[in-house]
């Protein structure tokens, strides 16, 4: 499935969140090219779940359209600007790897408090608190990184996502990996709020989110590599 870029997709009215659009996108690992003419368009209260077997490069558009990479050809765009120089764009973004950002020896809470802050987001007691409380994690707040499962480092990283308030867009890479069913929900209900308000998704995940899970478009990139 390929969504082509319209005229709403390069513009958006007035107080609402710009539009994430892909054109002709194509990455390269090596000599090897990953995906080619890629085009998409991930506009607010609107999620999608990119597709793709393993090594078809759903962390690398994901890294793309986070800006935290260049692609080797086409453009992403964040409203009419390009992602790396749209001023307001590391505000809008919330990225959330596959990888845990967590440091081994601080406490679950020490360490969403050093995220928050790193991304601008609230730090204070009761926020953190409150986050951890909503996903799950609030009797473990105390406890040191390193002796987490990995289902429970999965929803230390994820209690960014109870710290949102701003409308924004949210790229996350895997976010139902290692999660029993209690934190595939936790995560879903996160994400129906955050549509309400008008944000926007782009996730890819392995796993089923779910019957419970928001509406999600598809977007397999298997006819791109």
């Amino acid at each position: 499935m390929s969504t082509t870029p319209s005229a709403r997709a390069t513009s958006s009215d007035a107080g609402e969140l710009p539009t994430l659009t892909a054109t002709d996108l194509a990455c390269r690992r090596g000599n090897r090219v990953l995906f080619r003419g890629v085009n998409l368009a991930v506009r607010p209260r609107e999620a999608t779940w990119l597709r793709g077997r393993n090594g078809r490069g759903k962390t690398s558009l994901l890294r793309l359209a986070a800006g935290l990479a260049v692609p080797d050809s086409g453009k992403i765009l964040w409203g009419d600007k390009p992602v790396r120089a749209a001023a307001d764009y590391a505000a809008q973004r919330v990225y959330v790897g596959h990888a845990n950002a967590l440091k081994e020896d601080l406490s679950v809470t020490e360490s969403l408090t050093f995220l928050a802050r790193m991304h601008g987001r609230p730090s204070d007691a009761p926020a953190i608190r409150a986050a951890l409380e909503r996903i799950g994690m609030g009797s473990r707040r105390d406890a040191l990184v390193r002796t987490l499962s990995q289902g429970q480092r999965r929803r230390a990283t994820l209690a960014r996502l109870a710290l949102e308030q701003r409308t924004s867009i949210w790229i996350l890479d895997e976010p139902y990996d290692a999660l029993d069913s209690d934190g595939v929900q936790a995560v879903n209900e996160l994400l129906h709020e955050h549509l309400r308000r008008g944000g926007s998704v782009l996730l890819t995940s392995h796993l089923s989110p779910g019957d419970a899970a928001p509406t999600l478009a598809e977007f397999d990139l298997d006819p791109f590599a």
